[in-house]
């Protein structure tokens, strides 16, 4: 259900991609259970769903993802809020916090990276006040990014 909220239809995939339930459990269930690389998250707060994230290994992704990279230590990131009253409040950088602080209690993180849309002004601030630098933008199989980056500290 989450998948078809305008606020994140805009930014993953489309309104012609708006998946149906059995969609969601065809084409991401198999492959987030199936990947050791991939782990996912449900954000909580007072108990109550509020978002999903996921954390990968870059290196190996596949699919034309992260092609280049040769650091096993490099995670990307993804996540998105349930309720489009939950933006501009906060709530997704401290997500983005406490995603980071938890991937980097693994002492092989060396790297956090993610990927958002050019167009999507909100996830890159998001993303700045959560610490990502800007590393300049990227070709993806989804298109144009700006790559953004969090190093070790």
């Amino acid at each position: 259900e989450w998948l078809n909220r305008s606020h994140i239809v805009e930014w993953w995939g489309g309104e012609e991609a708006r998946p149906t339930l059995a969609d969601v459990q065809e084409q991401y269930l198999p492959s987030v259970l199936a990947q050791e690389s991939v782990t996912p998250y449900i954000a909580m707060l007072n108990g109550e769903p509020i978002g999903y994230a996921q954390s990968y290994v870059a290196l190996g992704s596949g699919d034309g993802w992260w092609e280049e990279e040769t650091d096993p230590g490099v995670r990307g990131i993804d996540q998105s809020l349930a309720n489009a009253s939950q933006l501009g409040k906060g709530l997704g950088t401290k997500l983005v916090r406490a995603l980071v602080e938890l991937l980097f209690n693994d002492p092989e993180v060396t790297k956090i990276q993610t990927d958002p849309s050019p167009s999507n002004l909100r996830a890159i601030r998001c993303y700045e006040k959560a610490g990502f630098e800007r590393q300049g933008t990227v070709t993806t199989p989804d298109g144009p990014a700006v790559y953004m980056v969090q190093t070790r500290q």
